[in-house]
């Protein structure tokens, strides 16, 4: 959990400071005086403060995000006694319709160019590593709704929609039909082509916040014992589990991959669990009940939370690289840039289709909204330095994205105001920039503690 959270939080802090900064030198730079230069909100008082000549830098508690405090602007500190006085030449509203522009922006175009930047490195420096589909020679192992969607077993999938499907990626599907709205499969099964034509309740489905981890689809990867906790249920006793086992049937239902026989190995009814194996030669049958001769108290723990986090009985299979040639596309450092340019389009193209879609009501929005816990777990529990990076070069365009919808408290409700002011040369009232900031900041509150409460609602 601790290795969670310090990844989140470092990943906010870099992408908030680099927001901010953006904001700062803009200003800076039209002469503009900033007050404060804020990591994180400081409601009441701060974690750490210095000033350094006009600017105080600090740490605030409330890690919600972070500010710039300009003066003479309308912001989230609430500071209306600075408008009630003449306008400054160093203030911000006394400053062209055109800078002040400028200085909004400035926060969203580092959040786009850092995303670009750190997706190019991520590139660069680990390459993109995949499996070509034509290396799964033997089809598809498809799930419940895969099934019912109406693909079999052993079908190679050829196009989702009219896009070549050459990167073996069982995700790739549900975004196809989540976002880009695709309708067709073709796949070719027992030696000849087949038109699978989809039913959109699909991607109403698999758009729910049950179903978001949903796969229609798996690779045909043997349950192969890889790696055993010496302490676990699976190495104690005589009947214990040996590398290289193959587990073969659990329970008596044959399990030949490895996600189909996960959820029998964290059964309910884990003290009554037959596991039957292939080691070398030999077929063998293993218990649960065997492996504790006497003693019982391992189903506890086995049905715990410690066993949920982990969902494994003790083991590790090997993973499909053990089974599949994979390869890696290496890039150099301009081609990183441009695929990183390519990489980040695209991300941003699908936000804002799924945006769209939560607005006409085709996603519900219940299921797609996340606070910081949701955010959190896409970390993982080990420290990936590229999981790390491509995430957070996912959340800085996220972050920019979201800063310039049209909502006042956001960068976007600024610059509305601005652009309605270039348009018609008449500027907005500051009480009517006042009152809408408040109202659209008290509202992102809301919506921030309406999330929470939601992925708290998930954990139990």
């Amino acid at each position: 959990m601790w290795i969670t959270v310090a990844q989140f939080i470092l990943s906010l802090s870099i992408l908030i400071v680099l927001h901010e900064l953006g904001h700062f030198s803009a200003a800076k730079w039209f002469k503009t005086r900033v007050e404060k230069f804020y990591l994180f909100f400081n409601p009441w008082f701060s974690l750490f403060k210095v000033q350094k000549g006009e600017t105080e830098y600090g740490i605030g508690w409330l890690p919600l995000g972070g500010y710039v405090k300009i003066s003479g602007m309308i912001d989230e500190s609430m500071d209306t006694e600075q408008m009630k006085g003449e306008p400054q030449p160093w203030e911000f509203r006394s400053k062209p319709a055109w800078q002040r522009l400028i200085i909004m922006i400035g926060g969203v175009f580092v959040n786009f160019i850092l995303g670009i930047f750190l997706f190019a490195v991520v590139f660069w420096v680990w390459g993109e590593r995949y499996l070509p589909a034509e290396n799964v020679k033997e089809g598809v192992a498809v799930e419940e709704m895969g099934y019912e969607l109406g693909l079999r077993d052993g079908d190679k999938l050829l196009k989702i929609g009219d896009k070549d499907f050459n990167k073996f990626n069982p995700g790739s599907l549900n975004k196809a039909l989540i976002i880009d709205n695709v309708q067709t499969l073709i796949v070719e099964r027992n030696g000849s082509t087949k038109t699978i034509n989809i039913d959109p309740k699909f991607a109403k489905e698999l758009s729910k916040q049950e179903n978001q981890k949903v796969r229609l689809f798996h690779l045909k990867t043997p349950t192969v014992v890889g790696e055993i906790d010496e302490s676990s249920p699976a190495k104690a006793g005589e009947a214990g589990l040996k590398k290289d086992d193959v587990i073969i049937e659990v329970n008596g239902k044959a399990t030949p991959y490895y996600f189909q026989g996960e959820k029998e190995l964290l059964s309910s009814k884990a003290d009554q669990t037959q596991l039957k194996i292939k080691r070398g030669n030999d077929t063998l049958d293993i218990s649960y009940l065997s492996m504790f001769p006497g003693k019982q108290s391992f189903v506890k723990k086995l049905l715990g939370k410690e066993a949920e986090k982990k969902r494994r009985i003790g083991f590790v299979p090997y993973g499909a690289e053990h089974f599949y040639d994979y390869k890696t596309q290496e890039y150099g450092f301009v081609s990183a840039l441009g695929k990183g340019w390519g990489e980040s389009v695209s991300f941003l193209s699908d936000q804002v289709s799924a945006f769209g879609k939560m607005f006409t009501g085709q996603i519900n929005p219940k299921d797609s909204l996340g606070s910081f816990i949701t955010i959190g777990k896409l970390f993982g529990t080990d420290w990936d330095w590229q999981r790390f990076w491509r995430m957070t070069a996912m959340l800085s365009i996220l972050l920019a994205f979201f800063n310039l919808l049209p909502i006042p408290a956001l960068d976007g409700g600024y610059v509305m105001f601005l652009l309605v002011e270039t348009i018609t040369g008449k500027k907005v009232p500051d009480k009517v920039m006042e009152i809408t900031t408040m109202i659209g900041f008290f509202l992102l509150i809301a919506l921030m503690l309406f999330a929470l409460g939601l992925d708290i609602s998930r954990l139990f």
